[in-house]
């Protein structure tokens, strides 16, 4: 069976940055909708259209591409007295970037990354940790199968325990 629009396909892969250093390293297969869901990055989609069990592809992707440029203003510096006592580089919050609108609109918020603290400062980060780099996705099609109805009326792949009242 061939990739095409409403299949689910299968894929193992590994991502690497240019200069071939890993940077993920693909431990569990990725699964998505094949056909415009949004369930990857357009460039793989369209690199993998047509393919079948067994093929591969590679796909370079600028910052553009994959995870977006990176965005300096998405950098916050924060009060430490706001945090848990148990901070750590690396450990996560959900906020919403300075200057953005009030209106209770969810897609303000992002999750933040610590990168950094001090004293009586922490460093918060919103871009994502691949942002601003251009990656290189290689990718092995290791199954394709039909899209259920629900799959596709859903717009995204369901796993044996997905619940179908999304």
């Amino acid at each position: 069976m061939h990739v095409a629009k409403n299949t689910v396909v299968t894929l193992d892969y590994s991502v690497t940055d240019v200069d071939g250093d890993l940077v993920d390293a693909g431990q569990e297969p990725l699964v998505y909708l094949h056909g415009g869901y949004d369930d990857i990055f357009p460039l793989i989609e369209e690199a993998v259209h047509g393919k079948t069990i067994g093929q591969s592809v590679i796909v370079k992707m600028q910052p553009d591409d994959a995870f977006g440029e990176y965005d300096a203003a998405l950098v916050q510096v924060e009060p430490r007295g706001q945090f848990p006592d148990e901070l750590q580089v690396g450990m996560q919050f959900e906020g919403v970037p300075e200057g953005a609108d009030d209106d209770d609109d969810d897609e303000d918020v992002l999750i933040y990354r610590v990168t950094e603290i001090a004293e009586d400062k922490v460093v918060l980060d919103g871009n994502h940790p691949l942002a601003g780099m251009a990656l290189v996705f290689t990718c092995t099609v290791t199954d394709v199968r039909p899209a259920t109805a629900d799959e596709i009326r859903h717009g995204h792949m369901h796993d044996d325990e997905c619940d179908d009242d999304d």
